[in-house]
């Protein structure tokens, strides 16, 4: 089993081997370009996102700087979009489901150390997956350390620092994150509610 392989299965390894200085070189330059592109290039824009990641849905967007490791071990569904200062950690997969919303600061962290000192100190490293699923929405400054999953259908509030699994359908805040409450009917009955007033309001003649 070579360093590539040790890191992606969660073993220790040597991130200082040829194969993955190389990966890792490639990974700077396509975010070097992505974060020099201007706001008027949103097709090479997406086209780099695409070309760093290991697959991408329809319809991503991510809002310069954005900075990862390899790009390579990403994945990321339909109807993504990062705000600004985005950092993904990716020595392990990074799996990210369908219409998912980061807001600015957002990090997501695959890589660990020993608690070692003298196994850390000698340069060895570990990572594990972390996963987020479908129609989830991130404040800003949230951070998901390495190993958790996050269900779907959750709300991580801003400045979370998520160690531990997340489970369907609810919100979730603090560090460490912890779920605060379900997601329920009612709330989705106030949404739209608040939906069909605006709706009401955009007609012809209205009053705005």
């Amino acid at each position: 089993m070579n360093q590539k392989e040790r890191m992606l299965s969660g073993k220790l390894y040597f991130s200082q081997c040829e194969e993955l200085i190389k990966e890792y070189k490639r990974a700077k330059k396509l975010n070097r370009l992505y974060n020099q592109t201007t706001e008027d290039e949103i097709e090479k824009r997406i086209h780099l996102l695409k070309e760093m990641f290991a697959s991408t849905g329809e319809r991503i967007y991510i809002e310069p700087p954005f900075h990862c490791d390899y790009g390579s071990h990403i994945f990321i569904g339909d109807n993504f979009f990062a705000n600004y200062n985005c950092i993904i950690i990716d020595v392990c997969e990074v799996k990210i489901g369908k219409n998912v919303l980061f807001g600015p600061g957002v990090q997501v962290y695959t890589a660990a150390h020993p608690i070692d000192t003298e196994v850390r100190n000698a340069g060895l490293e570990y990572g594990k997956p972390v996963t987020i699923g479908d129609n989830v929405w991130v404040g800003g400054n949230a951070v998901f350390n390495p190993g958790v999953t996050i269900g779907n259908d959750v709300v991580i509030g801003s400045g979370s620092v998520v160690t531990h699994d997340i489970p369907d359908g609810v919100v979730a805040v603090g560090n460490p994150c912890r779920v605060l409450r379900e997601i329920t009917k009612e709330d989705k009955a106030f949404w739209q509610n608040q939906v069909d007033e605006y709706w009401e309001e955009m007609q012809p003649g209205s009053a705005l």
